[in-house]
């Protein structure tokens, strides 16, 4: 019965703190920004509040503010490490393919692989991106070789489809060996 006391005051106390300064908060973090989604830092910073309830400082609103900061910063850093890997990625299909990407084909490949479903495009991965060959990415997903190309097959099949073949083109010589 203690503990239910115990947490519904950590309940009580977080309720005060997040209605005393979320207003001041969520000011902070917006003006602050940068195009981050402002309901992700506010809620990372809220539940690292949550978490650390019993060392937050009777004036809680610094803190928070401290928080949503280093928030940010992550946030900024993670997308300086997106972009970074985005341009790395470009440079090495545009130098392994003798071509300039068409457009957004990033993009568009991206978008086309998150349409397969989880086992298609486990199996696209597994032979394109860790260069496993289909006998031996059937034994990472534990199915025979010949389901494991049936997968693969379909795979190729709907991500061309999503694509249509024009921006496949200086992709499939690389899948046709992988195949072998």
């Amino acid at each position: 019965m203690a503990e239910n006391s115990r947490d519904a005051d950590r309940g009580t106390r977080f309720d005060a703190v997040f209605a005393a300064h979320f207003a001041a908060v969520r000011a902070y973090v917006v003006r602050r920004s940068g195009g981050a989604p402002v309901d992700d830092v506010l809620s990372e910073t809220f539940l690292v509040a949550w978490r650390r309830l019993d060392a937050l400082p009777e004036d809680a609103l610094p803190y928070l503010l401290g928080v949503a900061r280093r928030v940010l910063a992550n946030q900024r850093r993670g997308e300086a490490r997106r972009a970074a890997l985005i341009d790395r990625l470009s440079s090495l299909a545009s130098r392994s393919h003798g071509v300039e990407p068409v457009g957004d084909v990033f993009g568009s490949l991206g978008d086309a692989i998150a349409m397969l479903t989880a086992p298609e495009r486990e199996a696209l991965l597994l032979v394109a991106w860790e260069g496993l060959e289909p006998r031996r990415a059937a034994r990472v997903v534990g199915c025979t070789p010949a389901a494991f190309r049936a997968r693969l097959h379909r795979a190729r099949r709907r991500l061309a489809a999503h694509l249509g073949e024009s921006q496949l083109t200086h992709f499939e010589g690389r899948a046709t060996e992988e195949a072998r």
